[in-house]
């Protein structure tokens, strides 16, 4: 059958260009793909875009060809052309809890494909509840969280499992490490997560009941321990990342009869571990008031983001350590710095796999993980531009 959404204008449209990393999103599909495929910019001052597309044209001059595209989140009708003009939609406007479901409704109806890098909890269980059952019955492919919140986390696991043999109970342990810089965005996303905590993941939290055929997915109910292999803390990550997992998990039966995963930040010093977390408690909790909620909203502006040598700089690793049956494994999913960098490759690739690669695609449809939806195809992607998949032991 036919796509119909092959004879629309564009194959991608990035919405938010101007801003920290729609830029950083702008310019890579500017290094990699050129004006290869009709793609184009948006946001709500074209003046602006047009300097955003001046930049782009000095990194590939064919660029010129990108096209400009005014939309503005709060105008239904804006958003509605914006979407019925492209393949895929690829969204940075955040703090999504604001945004985003405005953009995600334009894209339902529309009849296209959606990719952006939120780790909002309360966002994605929203829009899984009022979106999955339209999106599924048009085909359509809702994906969230296409970042460093979750791909090497749902992607790890999800190449982990498969070098596991099929048909046994699995057990995985993701352990996380990272050095790199925060951005307004990001700043302004975590602390209106952090407003929603008492709710988001625990209102979220997957059901723990067998599925069909008694298969069982369940969260890990290993705390804080010290691992002596590996020289380090593991404290549990309360983030978005373990139930885009278990989503993943409850949805793909390679994932075997009985599924559990654990999410942990790696920490190799005792006084960093104590220190970041009184850190991010004392954040936490000056988040659930307001006025020390504006205040912390006020000591990053949304557009401002860590340097391009900071960026040079940073680096994570995600490591994951499995076993299913009497097979022991360990794989790692790593790359450059993660909240910029990577994230702007990893979101921009989403965009190029739904949008080109949709014959290798898995049948998964609706709002779905990146593992439920792109699967091993963006795998492969990922692979070729630079981030790293592979097993360490076993």
């Amino acid at each position: 059958m036919t796509d119909p959404t092959t004879a629309r204008p564009h194959a991608i449209v990035v919405l938010g260009a101007t801003g920290f990393t729609g830029r950083l999103v702008a310019e890579y599909l500017a290094r990699t793909v050129g004006a290869s495929i009709p793609w184009a910019i948006a946001g709500r001052s074209a003046a602006k875009l047009a300097e955003v597309r001046r930049g782009l044209v000095a990194i590939d001059p064919d660029c010129e060809a990108v096209a400009v595209l005014e939309a503005d989140v709060g105008d239904r009708a804006s958003l509605d052309r914006l979407a019925a003009s492209t393949r895929v939609l690829l969204t940075t406007v955040g703090p999504y809890a604001r945004y985003g479901e405005a953009v995600v409704r334009a894209c339902v109806e529309q009849g296209t494909d959606y990719v952006d890098i939120t780790g909002e909890p309360a966002f994605v269980k929203e829009i899984v509840e009022r979106y999955h059952d339209a999106a599924k019955a048009k085909g359509l492919r809702i994906v969230s969280c296409c970042g460093f919140d979750s791909i090497p986390h749902d992607l790890g696991v999800l190449y982990t499992v498969m070098q596991l043999p099929e048909g046994l109970p699995v057990s995985i342990e993701g352990m996380v490490r990272a050095k790199g810089g925060v951005s307004g965005g990001t700043w302004h996303s975590a602390i209106n997560a952090m407003r929603d905590l008492r709710g988001g993941l625990k209102a979220g939290r997957l059901p723990s009941e067998p599925l069909p055929g008694g298969r069982r997915v369940r969260a890990s109910k290993v705390g804080l321990h010290y691992d002596r292999k590996r020289g380090a803390w593991l404290a549990p990550l309360p983030t978005i990342d373990p139930w885009i997992v278990l989503r993943s998990a409850r949805g793909l039966d390679r994932y075997g009869p009985d599924f559990r995963y654990g999410h942990f930040a790696e920490v190799r010093s005792t006084v960093t571990l104590v220190g970041g977390a009184v850190g991010i408690a004392g954040v936490a909790a000056l988040a659930q008031f307001g006025p020390t909620r504006e205040w912390l909203l006020g000591r990053i502006n949304p557009g401002e983001g860590p340097s391009e040598e900071v960026r040079a700089k940073g680096w994570f690793t995600v490591t994951f350590k499995a076993r299913a049956g009497d097979r022991d494994i360990t794989t790692q999913v790593s790359g450059g710095e993660a909240g910029y960098a990577e994230t702007s490759k990893m979101v921009a690739e989403s965009a190029l796999c739904l949008a080109l690669d949709r014959d290798k695609l898995p049948e998964h449809t609706g709002v779905v993980t990146t593992a439920m939806g792109m699967g091993e195809a963006l795998i492969v992607r990922l692979q070729k531009a630079g981030i790293s998949f592979k097993v360490l032991e076993g």
